[in-house]
């Protein structure tokens, strides 16, 4: 029989050949090749380095901290909106899904209860915070 972690293994082969991680490989892609959209993450992320250096002055100028932040707020806007980027985003969270879904069926089988009676839920597994799976 298998070890544990050799069929943890078969098992992540199986979940690269899932549809959802393959759309998401093929979404991210997309983005990657999306000159439009990485100049605009590019634009964003100096954007916001740039309202970093600001706050980090002792003598803040608010109106320009402002202005940062407005042009900030646009720009994440304009990426988040790019059809690439919002594939991705939904394909995304398909696979995040269905990862959170697996981690908790093992979390709940490793505290010793019976891992056919998991629903699919948005549980990550982490208990903290939450008000109980039952």
């Amino acid at each position: 029989m298998d070890s544990i972690l050799e069929m943890t293994r078969k098992l992540a082969l199986k979940l690269q050949s899932d549809d959802r991680f393959i759309r998401t490989q093929m979404a991210q892609t997309a983005a990657d090749d999306d000159i439009e959209l990485q100049k605009t993450i590019g634009e964003f992320n100096l954007k916001r380095a740039t309202l970093s250096n600001e706050m980090s002055k002792e003598n803040k100028d608010n109106d320009k901290l402002k202005q940062l932040d407005s042009e900030i707020r646009e720009i994440y806007a304009r990426m988040m909106s790019n059809e690439n980027m919002t594939a991705y985003q939904q394909a995304k969270a398909e696979l995040d899904k269905l990862v959170q879904n697996m981690v908790a069926i093992l979390t709940v089988a490793a505290r010793g209860e019976d891992p056919e009676n998991i629903e699919e839920s948005g549980c990550g597994g982490s208990c903290q915070g939450c008000s109980g799976c039952h």
